[in-house]
């Protein structure tokens, strides 16, 4: 979720340290003050505070995120245009609410086909290509798909409604998802950016450290354990791995590890943050849209699963130590207590808080994550020896807001795209002929329904970020797995944890490019060993669904714990199989036995 583009706005100093241009830090603090204020100042209606986010990102997106002397100045008369599209349709909500999403002007037209173009180009800044191209194609069948043949066509829509209902109503660009966007997910997004800019990550880090680090294979479980918290707030596996990779693969390379290996740890790590609660990157908030299961429930649904994930990878280095002598860091380089206590403290008052107030205090997670977002920045006064500096708050804060307004922008602009394929899946059908062809295809049995789902997923994440996959899969694949009897949320969960595969999966795998470059080897062997790691990514999803016990945690804990051991003891077996240095007898009967387990029993 988090942008990986570089910005003309920060530069290097002289001694080599960033520095943030005043426009941009004012511009960050006016998106962070104005999502925060949404929260403290009641309910603004969605044709106005949804075009005001879409008008906030523009600029990170079209100017700060330019490459080249065309696409800024390109990016400003876009920028220009779109803040004025974007205002129109606030300014005049009331009278857009009264035409039912029937256009009845030329200009209204044209603000409508500029908005939807706007979004698209938005996107293909932000992120590629392959998320505009797949809403185009969504776009012309709603404009041409009268013409398609047989059972996926459909009878045609006035250019006026067609072009209005997504761009005028609630029905496309100021959909449901752009909500979750604007009321949910920037909110986290800017609690995530005010922990990183002070001293959390290195918590993270020191706290993984002082647990594993004087295990075997310490430096890869120092990775598991840092970059499962970091993701958790990150929500990108390629910002993950950037920023823990940068401490943890050179940490196992001097310590010997094979290079193939230390990218793989940190890809497949870093690829597991997003299902990691409490947080889960922007899935669990979208998630709670697309479901109306409350927010609480999806993280009690997604917590066991997620830490058998990470006990995968953990039992997976254990496996790879029969085959490299993967040593412990040394003491030279394991933090003291003191710095561990008073390092965690920057990531453990917030999250506390932020947990309490959900739990305790009965409040909404966007209002908790609000209060949370305050106390960060209390703590944004202080560095790592608990010195005080006005001029080090003035820095880190200014770091935090750019970074809030940066990755709200990214999300945004995945999101907003994203919201014209679910409305025109809407004002076609097509999502229920796709189910219907899914119900065809399987011939109405869930096990072939589940893999052609994920082999969907796997393809379509190959192209478009996580979030995006999701939605756009679980629009289209979810009612038919529903049909066939798996429950809403079970179903949602099982194509979000295969939205990931492509992080891990080659052609395409982000996690992997980022960690091979960084330790200097083939992708190739990077992702052969990421996915050796990586096991429960692709065998959980089917284990959830042959043990939906395993997500009822909030409501039969006993049988959750049941089949979740259950599960373990089947993802340890298959592990040791794939990975040990065993003779070949052993390793097959391992892997038929904890697929047994897993599945059958």
């Amino acid at each position: 979720m988090s942008s990986t583009f570089s910005s003309p706005a920060v530069g290097s100093a002289v001694d080599g340290s960033p520095r943030t241009h005043p426009v941009w830090v004012i511009l960050g603090t006016l998106t962070v003050a104005f999502h925060l204020g949404l929260i403290f100042y009641g309910l603004a209606p969605a044709l106005v505070s949804r075009p005001l986010h879409m008008a906030l990102a523009l600029p990170w997106i079209l100017i700060h995120a330019a490459r080249t002397p065309w696409e800024r100045w390109s990016g400003w008369l876009l920028t220009l245009l779109g803040i004025a599209a974007c205002g129109y349709i606030a300014f005049n909500e009331e009278a857009l609410a009264s035409q039912y999403g029937f256009i009845d002007t030329h200009f209204q037209m044209l603000v409508g086909v500029f908005l939807i173009g706007l979004a698209l180009e938005a996107a293909r800044r932000a992120i590629g290509w392959p998320l505009p191209l797949v809403t185009l194609v969504a776009l012309f069948y709603g404009l041409f798909g009268e013409w398609v043949p047989g059972q996926f066509g459909h009878p045609g829509l006035p250019l006026q409604s067609y072009v209005g209902t997504l761009t005028l109503t609630e029905g496309g660009l100021w959909g449901k998802l752009t909500g979750v966007s604007v009321g949910v997910v920037a909110i986290f997004v800017i609690f995530g950016a005010v922990l990183n800019a002070g001293e959390a990550g290195r918590g993270f880090m020191n706290l993984a450290s002082a647990f594993a680090g004087r295990l075997t294979g310490g430096a890869a479980k120092v990775a598991v354990i840092s970059s499962a918290l970091m993701g958790s707030i990150s929500g990108s596996a390629s910002a993950n791995v950037a920023s823990t990779g940068a401490i943890t693969i050179p940490s196992m390379v001097r310590l010997g590890y094979p290079r193939t290996l230390a990218g793989g740890v940190e890809a497949v790590a870093s690829s597991g943050g997003q299902i990691m609660p409490p947080l889960m990157g922007a899935g669990a908030f979208v998630m709670v849209e697309l479901t109306g299961t409350p927010y609480t429930q999806i993280m009690a649904a997604a917590l066991l699963p997620a830490i058998l994930y990470f006990a995968t990878v953990w039992m997976g280095i254990n496996a790879f130590a029969t085959r490299h002598d993967l040593r412990p860091m040394a003491a030279g380089d394991q933090p003291g207590g003191k710095e561990v206590l008073i390092t965690s403290l920057f990531f453990a008052v917030p999250f506390v808080l932020l947990l309490e107030r959900i739990f305790l205090g009965g409040y909404t997670p966007q209002y908790a994550a609000s209060i949370a977002i305050f106390a960060g920045l209390l703590l944004l006064f202080c560095d790592a020896t608990l010195t005080f500096s006005l001029r080090g708050f003035a820095s880190r804060l200014a770091e935090a807001v750019v970074t809030a307004g940066r990755q709200v922008a990214v999300i945004g602009a995945i999101i907003i795209c994203a919201s014209l394929v679910i409305g025109v899946l809407s004002l076609t059908g097509l999502g229920v002929k796709i189910t219907s062809g899914i119900l065809s295809l399987s011939n109405e049995m869930l096990w072939p329904a589940l893999l052609l789902t994920a082999l969907a997923c796997l393809v379509l994440g190959m192209e478009v970020p996580t979030t995006a996959a999701y939605v756009i899969c679980v629009s289209v694949a979810g009612p038919a797995l529903t049909e066939l009897g798996l429950e809403p949320l079970l179903a949602h969960l099982f194509v979000f944890w295969y939205a990931l595969l492509s992080t891990i999966t080659p052609p395409v795998c982000g996690g992997v490019f980022i960690a091979a470059g960084m330790v200097g080897e083939n992708w190739l062997k990077v992702a052969i060993k990421a996915m050796a790691l990586g096991l429960g990514l692709y065998i959980i999803p089917l284990a959830m669904v042959a043990n939906p016990d395993v997500i009822r945690l909030a409501f039969d804990p006993l049988w959750a714990i049941f089949d979740a051991v259950k599960i373990a003891l089947g993802l340890v077996a298959i592990s040791y199989g794939v990975i040990a240095r065993r003779t070949a007898w052993l390793r097959a009967l391992l892997v038929v036995a904890g697929t047994l387990v897993i599945l059958a029993l």
